[in-house]
């Protein structure tokens, strides 16, 4: 029966008219996007999250360039007798000091057992390895160098734990950076079997792997993980909630073959325009998968119910393409708006995540309105016809519309109080990003940055750089008084676990040049005589083992480096901006230059939800114009403000209670799922439009919009529900915070636009509509009885 009075030449009826030409040219242009995927390839470095203009990027390479660099990879030895000043761990530790030079690209190695001890022979000073191989490790010469190491700031709380339990071998690698993530998986593939060759020859130790060098392979592990996790995962969700609610095997198996075809096309295009996959870009396809099943099912549910309600298929579907294609086409426009938007941010990779994910929702929209209606008229897809709609049982969805109409005069006033008390709660988050808590506790990373935390020293710290401008300006007295007073100042903060610094070198020598008098620890007064000291030192120092790492090249600049508990970024930043206040009060005539990769991730996550805060503005101007435009009526557009922001809102504000930290995962998530909130609304009030242009009042045409597309709205709603809950399962944190919350934000716009939305146009739209769409009979009918 067909009783609508679309064009049947219109171009949403070419799947159905053209079906063999559609299925051939998206086929085609499917399988010509996916070859693309060839050229992808993976890039784990943690440098991916920062581009060529992050301020604190450019002051960590200047940092890199002026010493030397910096990128290590740590081993903990950790003897379960807690004691590492026996015979068998010093032994261990200088194997493994020897042996760790053979790891690729190592260019330094620094331990309790090469540390370079200075001390007095009569007029001459002696520098030689503290477990200096041709001593025998007796009992008289571990406990002297106990005694030493004991004694050396530059060994405390960084080689050695202050309890004596803990050692650390630290590798310095100088990567030729020609491919960096196929070079650091080289070098922690090394660092493996070393750990694990060792581990069988000492059962009685325990080894962890930390530093920069494994904070990479974490994020490289944890996206493998994500992908053999999470998009099987995805799938399987999708499948048995679209089997359980479409009840049509051959509309599930439409509805995969739409997922596959707009994953494969995104991801190759991507190949095809020379991007990467990161750590965030990975779980693109389990976003790409829900958004395209939200597209599918919007289809496929009203065209199961026009055929219920007596129309053959071909109608069907023309009929849910024409009244369905305009509320994808702006639901899948405004969150392809709210991706773009993620262009503002700080980083590189989330560009990249709101690029790509833009591309896929589009891709999906085009395949939803072209290949999804050529495939369903081909497929054997049934419906019962339900042949007296008058004796029609009220569905859920209707009830649910009863319920909100009867109590609409609470539940518009109980909302707003609802609206309003989350929003006070929103302050109470915090921006707070912790590089090594985005890793749960299950990565081996983790656990080592952990146990290094609660037994030696957090893996936290800042290099800062002192620039005297003047070649030889490290001897000079008032720098080195100057490094002393910072030193003891930086080492004096609640924060700080370790200070490297190159005064307590001067303390040391000029306490060995004058005899090893402890009265003379302290800082030589002459310029000339510390220029001497220094002179003397290096020419008595190995190869790799000089002081490349602390002082430049012309000696104009000296590096101190503060490593602190495993702090989050407030809690660094605070820290970072007392030492700049530190030298503006005592020495503003130095350079001070400060920076590392635990720096760098505090401040983006900051910088990125103050760009979230900056877009959300011109995001929201945008939606609300397109909204105004496919509805055509200002009033509607600007009713449509409130649900559409209500959910972000009321997700902040119940975030605030469940963790309250935004990280910079959380820092996207307003202009991630603003555009997907858009979908529940745009196509209940093209709905509830449509029944009031068919002569309905707001009460009326409330009830023709649950009635009709609110099944729908529960399907892709439970849907994406379920797939950013299962990115919610990531190891990575910044994934499964971002999963969790815009899971919580996109059902809770399903309550919204169920009760508050209904609830604001029966308030507030009383004008008049001129009637211009025919009433449909039957589902007046249904209506009418569903009322009843």
């Amino acid at each position: 029966m067909n009783t609508d009075n679309f064009n049947s030449n219109a171009w949403f009826t070419w799947p159905t008219r053209f079906t063999w030409w559609v299925l051939s040219i998206a086929t085609l242009l499917i399988v010509v996007a996916t070859i693309g995927g060839k050229n992808l390839y993976f890039e784990g470095d943690y440098e991916v999250f920062f581009d060529g203009e992050n301020k604190q990027l450019q002051a960590f390479d200047e940092i890199q360039a002026t010493f030397s660099k910096s990128d290590n990879v740590s081993i903990v030895v950790a003897p379960r007798d807690n004691n590492i000043f026996s015979e068998s761990t010093l032994t261990l530790i200088q194997q493994l000091t020897t042996e760790a030079w053979q790891i690729p690209y190592s260019s330094r190695v620094d331990s309790l057992a090469n540390f370079q001890h200075t001390e007095a022979i009569e007029d001459d000073l002696l520098v030689e390895d503290l477990l200096y191989e041709a001593y025998p490790l007796t009992i008289e010469r571990i406990e002297r160098v106990k005694k030493v190491a004991f004694s050396e700031p530059a060994l405390v709380d960084s080689m050695i734990s202050r309890a004596g339990d803990v050692s650390v071998v630290n590798v310095t690698i100088q990567m030729p950076e020609i491919d960096k993530t196929a070079e650091s998986v080289e070098v922690n593939a090394y660092v493996d079997q070393l750990i694990d060759r060792y581990s069988d020859q000492y059962p009685q130790v325990e080894f962890y792997k930390a530093g920069v060098i494994a904070l990479n392979d974490a994020f490289m592990v944890a996206a493998q993980d994500d992908s053999a996790t999470l998009v099987p995962a995805m799938f399987l969700v999708i499948l048995v909630f679209l089997t359980v609610m479409l009840r049509s095997i051959f509309s599930v198996i439409a509805t995969l073959i739409i997922i596959f075809g707009s994953v494969a096309a995104t991801m190759g295009l991507t190949g095809w325009v020379g991007m990467y996959v990161t750590t965030a870009t990975v779980n693109i396809p389990t976003l790409v998968m829900t958004l395209a099943v939200a597209d599918c099912v919007h289809v496929i549910a009203t065209m199961r119910h026009r055929m219920k309600l007596g129309d053959d298929k071909v109608n069907a579907i023309n009929h849910s393409i024409a009244i369905n294609a305009m509320p994808i086409l702006i639901t899948s426009v405004t969150t392809a708006i709210g991706f773009l938007m993620m262009n503002m941010s700080d980083s590189p990779v989330l560009r990249d995540f709101g690029n790509v994910a833009a591309l896929g929702v589009m891709l999906a929209c085009l395949l939803s309105v072209s290949l999804l209606p050529a495939m369903l008229k081909l497929l054997p897809i049934k419906a019962p016809v339900q042949v007296d709609p008058d004796q029609a049982k009220p569905v859920l969805v209707d009830k649910l519309a009863d319920i909100v109409i009867t109590y609409r005069k609470i539940l518009l006033p109980t909302s707003i109080v609802i609206i309003a008390l989350t929003a006070s709660l929103i302050p109470l988050n915090k921006v707070n990003d912790d590089s090594v808590k985005y890793f749960d506790q299950g990565s081996e990373f983790r656990q080592a940055a952990d146990f290094m935390e609660q037994r030696i020293s957090g893996m936290t710290n800042i290099s800062i750089a002192i620039k005297t401008g003047e070649s030889q300006g490290v001897a000079a007295p008032e720098l080195i008084a100057t490094l002393a007073e910072f030193t003891h100042w930086l080492r004096a903060q609640p924060e700080t676990d370790h200070v490297a610094s190159l005064s307590d070198t001067y303390k040391r020598l000029n306490k060995n040049m004058h005899g090893d008098d402890a009265s003379y620890y302290r800082l030589p007064d002459q310029r000339e005589l510390a220029a001497q000291y220094l002179l003397l030192y290096e020419m008595s120092l190995p190869f790799g083992l000089d002081l490349n790492n602390q002082i430049n090249i012309d000696k104009s600049a000296v590096k101190v480096v503060v490593t602190t508990k495993n702090l989050g970024s407030v809690e660094l930043v605070d820290l970072e901006q007392r030492i700049y206040q530190w030298f503006a009060n005592h020495a503003p005539h130095y350079e001070v230059v400060a920076s590392s990769p635990n720096l760098m991730f505090a401040h983006i996550g900051e910088t990125n939800m103050a760009s979230m805060l900056t877009t959300l503005p011109i995001t929201l101007v945008l939606i609300s114009a397109l909204m105004i435009f496919s509805l055509k009526s200002l009033r509607l557009g600007l009713i449509s403000l409130m649900p559409n922001i209500a959910p972000a809102v009321i997700g902040f504000g119940l975030w605030a209670l469940i963790s309250g930290e935004i990280n910079l995962g959380l820092s996207v998530v307003v202009t991630l799922t603003l555009g997907i909130v858009v979908d529940d609304a745009v196509h209940f009030l093209s709905k509830y439009q449509r029944a009031r242009k068919m002569g309905q009042n707001a009460e009326q045409a409330v009830r023709y919009a649950f009635h009709t597309v609110g099944r729908a709205l529960w399907i892709t709603t439970v849907v994406l529900v379920a797939g950013f809950l299962v990115l919610a399962m990531s190891s990575f944190r910044l994934n499964a915070d971002m999963g969790l919350l815009s899971a919580v934000v996109i059902f809770i716009a399903l309550v919204v636009d169920f009760v508050f939305l209904p609830a604001l146009l029966m308030r507030f739209d009383k004008a008049d509509y001129t009637v211009n769409e025919p009433e449909l009979q039957n589902s007046h009918s249904t209506l009418a009885s569903a009322k009843n």
